[in-house]
């Protein structure tokens, strides 16, 4: 039974947008699928790994309708093996699926499609919030990187999505740094909270375009829908109370230093060639008219990298995490990074000139 005749990229796109958040090990083999419905002239490739659905479609010709599961990654890695521009056949015959292009053929098998579980969309009311996918995208870019990995404090693991009135706003922190970035929207909105999980942040950095192109954001319950293009990702909150981000951010630091990203990412990352393996420490020495950055390990060795700074006054010696100061300076694309600074047991705040809505913080460290 015939399903559709098309061309390898008018299948390969769609299936990659939801194939990214496909387990290749899962408990529920069904989990390794990706659902493939053909309804008339559309067919709809939906994927899940329970926590976040994500679902499109595209426009088909010919054949007859059925619903089907496959295994996503086999599928894709076959239309990404296949010539650019290739025509491909899919068609299912006693539960499975045949993928033909020229005189290459591949059989695979299906499950049922009626297996394969779906997230229930919240009831209720929900929160509407419309902005260009550019313009997420780079808020998502400012924070991302801060977000911890496996903390047992869960709620860490995610990002603070905070709307408050005309204001958008994204912080991350994994206990030792926290991002914060904002964004002034169109509409007056309820103010609403919600922490958006790890893995669902990193695939919509992944998938949203670098344009003006629109962005829904629906935000009810216990979950969130993101829609763009002709993508709906659907995706579970995390439940949890996030730390309070506005009294972790300094507010009188008086020593200021204005420093060329490029020259300060460069002196730390040789810098960071000989820092402790395990700590990865740095020492930033302040005085007058130069920032030297200090670094040493277990066996001895040392590295010293200067710079000139436009700073008179109190000499400072602060201990920071290498990784921490570079994860900031490789996110951002700005000329210059300012610094704001206290004492030796101060967390330093970095911002950026000319953008009032981002905010770094990083703790010092004992070196």
């Amino acid at each position: 039974m015939l399903l559709i005749n098309t061309q390898r990229d008018a299948l390969l796109g769609p299936l990659q947008s939801v194939s990214g958040i496909v387990e290749k090990r899962h408990t529920l083999p069904i989990l390794s699928n990706v659902l493939l419905d053909k309804q008339g002239d559309r067919l709809t490739l939906l994927a899940t790994d329970i926590e976040i659905q994500i679902k499109t479609s595209t426009p088909t010709t010919g054949g007859a309708d059925a619903a089907l599961t496959v295994g996503a990654r086999k599928l894709q890695d076959i239309l990404r093996a296949l010539p650019e521009g290739a025509d491909v056949s899919l068609q299912l015959d006693d539960k499975r699926l045949t993928v033909k292009a020229g005189k290459s053929r591949f059989a695979l098998q299906t499950l049922p499609a009626a297996d394969y579980p779906r997230m229930a969309q919240s009831e209720g009311e929900a929160l509407k919030l419309n902005l260009t996918q550019k313009r997420f995208k780079r808020l998502l870019g400012f924070v991302q990187y801060a977000m911890a990995q496996q903390d047992i404090r869960y709620y860490l693991n995610g990002l603070l999505l905070v709307v408050a009135a005309a204001e958008l706003r994204v912080i991350a922190t994994d206990g030792h740094r926290l991002a914060f970035a904002a964004e002034p929207i169109e509409e007056n909105l309820a103010h609403t909270e919600a922490i958006l999980p790890r893995k669902t942040v990193l695939e919509l950095a992944r998938q949203l375009a670098d344009s003006d192109d629109p962005l829904e954001i629906q935000l009810g319950g216990n979950q969130v829908i993101f829609r763009f293009a002709s993508v709906e990702l659907v995706s579970k909150l995390i439940d949890g109370k996030f730390p309070d981000y506005e009294r972790v951010i300094p507010k009188n630091h008086p020593k200021l230093l204005t420093i060329p990203r490029i020259t300060l990412l460069q002196s730390l990352e040789r810098a960071a060639i000989l820092t402790n393996e395990k700590f990865r420490g740095v020492r930033t020495v302040l005085a007058d008219g130069s920032l030297k950055i200090i670094a040493a390990n277990a066996e001895q060795e040392e590295a010293v990298e200067e710079i000139e700074v436009d700073y008179t006054g109190e000499a400072l010696d602060v201990g920071f995490n290498v990784t921490y100061l570079l994860d900031l300076l490789r996110n951002v694309s700005a000329e210059n990074v300012e610094c704001r600074l206290n004492d030796s047991n101060s967390s330093a705040l970095f911002t950026l000139p000319g953008n009032e809505g981002f905010k770094y913080v990083v703790m010092p460290m004992r070196i």
